[in-house]
């Protein structure tokens, strides 16, 4: 019985290549062939599309910018019809003053007045007189410049001419004009308005310089404006 199991080992070990005794390794074997390529793999299947996740919350709120230059101003509706209205009615005025300025022989502009004479000589009376006939009123300089363009009319022929100036001292002390209107501007000389004229008196602009004199009958140039 043992004879048999031994033999029986001895066999197994023969087949399956075991042995007690360390072999001599073999040479490797050359390299084989690259084989065919593998079939190509089925499409994947898409996976199905995800719920869209939680609104977040609102960030905070930011910084508020620097202000903007301001806009063109846009006029509509009645703004412009009143604002072409006052353009007509200044230039037919402008107009209509340049129709009767045209009719003297002299005339300075002043910003938006005109000084108009045809040099003629007169009293304080008749000075007014003619002006009134014309439908303008005598001179009266409101500011430095109008002075200086009255000064101009006359300056080469007379150094005198009259201005509005209200001639009656107790009625406006020489401190309005013919209408009693304030005066806004004078260019009285040096003690001026004269205080030795109690009641009646014409101003004049003597080179410049207004003045007060009792006697209105005195030859001075007569200068209209409008």
């Amino acid at each position: 019985m043992r004879l048999y199991f031994l033999f029986y080992a001895l066999c197994l070990m023969a087949c399956t290549g075991y042995s007690q005794l360390e072999g001599l390794q073999g040479p490797k074997g050359e390299k084989g062939e690259k084989g065919d390529p593998g079939d190509k793999g089925s499409n994947g299947v898409t996976g199905i599309i995800g719920t869209p996740g939680q609104k977040g919350k609102p960030g905070v709120v930011g910084m508020h910018g620097d202000i903007g230059p301001p806009g063109l101003v846009i006029m509509c509706g009645r703004d412009i019809f009143d604002s072409v209205e006052r353009d007509v009615d200044t230039l037919k005025k402008t107009s209509a003053k340049l129709e009767l300025a045209i009719n003297f022989k002299f005339v300075r502009k002043a910003g938006q007045k005109y000084f108009v004479s045809n040099k003629d000589n007169g009293s304080f009376s008749k000075a007014v007189e003619f002006c009134s006939q014309q439908g303008l009123e005598l001179a009266l300089p409101q500011s430095e410049e109008e002075n200086s363009k009255l000064k101009q009319l006359f300056d080469e022929v007379d150094k005198k001419a009259w201005i509005n100036v209200k001639n009656k001292k107790a009625e406006g002390n020489f401190e309005a004009d013919m209408n009693s209107r304030p005066l806004t501007f004078t260019k009285w000389g040096e003690s001026q308005p004269d205080k030795s004229i109690q009641d009646t008196g014409c101003s004049m602009s003597d080179n410049g310089i207004w003045r007060v004199t009792p006697d209105c009958s005195l030859n001075a140039y007569i200068i209209c404006q409008l």
